[in-house]
């Protein structure tokens, strides 16, 4: 597959790299590095990674305007799993594609498709890719990669950390000597308005009877706490460690977009299912969705709450 891959960008002058809409660091690190790993192996080739960008994640790289395509133009798409999610106008008229995804396979849409969604991340598949191709890499390169990995996984935490990913992520120590704790310092150092809007979200955290716990953030609190309707999403991780807790939810009003912003992470209960019913998808333990109303997301818990009870019966009969 990665020899697939290879072949199919020696082959074209014109590249566009695009991932999904509301990006994450994982998303925005695969296609800046893969995009820079492209133009230092050829020096020739205009390589675009597009897509609305953040200024959270600005240390991450720059996007870039795209240019002239045409029908030689290839297009890859990283971290997205249906065609619907691509942040990117006019994806129909690519008549090349390739996918590179680490979520559970929704839809095949390219012409590639390289899934590998027992990966920690989109970053760990660019990893193995330019380690087993002549694609080149430099200590930014690497750094990039290492950020997206280090955030998806959330510092090594998650279950979809296997061997490969310690040893890809030992490889590029190795070999680049990028330094571990900048990187930390980039993916986790907070404002303060962040973390006393998290006392806020531990303080108003609602509990069900069968373990989820959500958490409920209107437009005027976010002005209160001087954040935006993103960063309530970005904390959800910090919350993984309460025992009572088992499945927990931010839901966060999103007024620009006329929509409610869902954040869903798990210890156990497949989510991913419930999170498809309202807007959204994602991985079994860590999803989001987009209902349109708060009355909307309540029903998303509801469907959790289900789901967490189920998960609770079954346990106690093992």
């Amino acid at each position: 597959m990665y020899k697939k891959i290879y072949n199919a960008i020696k082959k074209f002058d014109t590249i566009v790299i695009a991932r999904h809409i509301g990006v994450d660091p994982d998303a925005l690190a695969s296609q800046i590095a893969l995009r820079d790993s492209i133009r230092l192996t050829f020096k020739d080739k205009k390589v675009y990674a597009v897509g609305n960008g953040s200024s959270k994640f600005s240390h991450i790289g720059s996007l870039d305007k795209l240019g002239k395509i045409d029908e030689k133009t290839l297009l890859i798409v990283t971290d997205t799993p249906d065609k619907k999610r691509v942040d990117i106008e006019g994806i129909d008229q690519y008549k090349h594609k390739i996918k590179i995804d680490h979520h559970p396979f929704v839809e095949e849409f390219c012409d590639i498709e390289c899934i590998e969604d027992t990966a920690s991340s989109a970053c760990e598949i660019i990893m193995n890719l330019i380690k087993n191709t002549k694609l080149e890499c430099n200590k930014e390169i690497a750094e990039t990669l290492f950020i997206g990995l280090v955030a998806d996984s959330n510092r090594f935490l998650f279950d979809s950390c296997s061997p490969r990913t310690f040893s890809l992520a030992a490889y590029y120590l190795e070999n680049y000597k990028f330094s571990v704790n900048e990187i930390n310092q980039k993916v986790y150092k907070r404002p303060l308005k962040e973390v006393r809007l998290e006392g806020y979200m531990g303080e108003n955290l609602v509990l069900t009877d069968n373990g989820v716990g959500y958490m409920k953030v209107t437009n005027e609190i976010l002005d209160k706490f001087k954040v935006d309707s993103a960063s309530p999403g970005n904390i959800i991780n910090n919350f993984n460690f309460i025992d009572e807790v088992i499945v927990w939810v931010t839901m966060t009003e999103d007024i620009k977009n006329e929509q409610i912003r869902v954040s869903i992470r798990s210890r156990g209960p497949v989510i991913n299912k419930v999170a498809e019913k309202y807007n959204g998808g994602g991985h079994m333990m860590a999803s989001g969705a987009k209902p349109k109303t708060f009355e909307e997301a309540m029903k998303l818990i509801k469907d959790l709450d289900k789901v967490a009870k189920e998960y609770n019966k079954e346990e106690k009969e093992r």
